[in-house]
């Protein structure tokens, strides 16, 4: 895996262990070389992340809709940033970049995001890892809702297996090296 999408807050959120982990992932990200791929914000967790990978040295591609640029919020001192029209050309394109993609806490947006690869992941359209940075028990409630879709028969338990799960950045990272997605009714 060369590059990573990572999909989080714009806001920092009311713990500072979120930042701790997006700090961590970031320089974790640059010491393996690694290309951070983020929406290209500057503020909250993206810009948290996105300035610990530029610290320590790594690469970081931001994408980012004009209308976000425009209430400057953009990050400028990025390796690349990619100014698309609207939020489904920044999925798309992030989705293109990055060989893998984890969700650190965030709001609505980074619950859309990541349940967006999440589903693309189980029609088969990609077979890249997908992981949740779960900080502070964070996506509990998440996982609790993913196993509910199982009991009632809304989700295949392979497709809830998919996810990688972890509160160590250097942890999910490492699991990330040895992914095997499961095989699709349509592979």
């Amino acid at each position: 895996m060369q590059s990573l999408a990572v999909f989080c807050g714009s806001r920092m959120g009311h713990s500072g262990e979120f930042a701790d982990a997006a700090r961590a992932l970031g320089q974790l990200l640059a010491e393996q070389g690694k290309t951070l791929v983020y929406g290209g914000g500057r503020v909250g967790l993206m810009g948290t992340v996105a300035d610990a990978c530029l610290g320590a040295g790594g690469r970081v591609i931001g994408v980012i809709p004009q209308a976000l640029l425009d209430k400057e919020v953009g990050h400028r001192g990025l390796t690349e940033l990619h100014v698309v029209r609207d939020m489904h050309e920044r999925k798309a394109m992030m989705a293109q970049l990055a060989d893998g993609f984890v969700a650190l806490p965030g709001g609505a947006g980074t619950l859309e995001e990541f349940a967006e690869v999440w589903t693309w992941a189980m029609l088969g359209y990609h077979h890249k890892p997908i992981g949740l940075l779960n900080v502070k028990g964070f996506y509990r409630p998440l996982l609790e809702l993913a196993t509910g879709y199982v009991d009632e028969g809304f989700l295949d338990q392979r497709h809830q297996a998919m996810l990688v799960v972890e509160s160590d950045p250097q942890a999910l990272l490492a699991r990330f090296d040895h992914y095997q997605p499961p095989r699709n009714k349509w592979d």
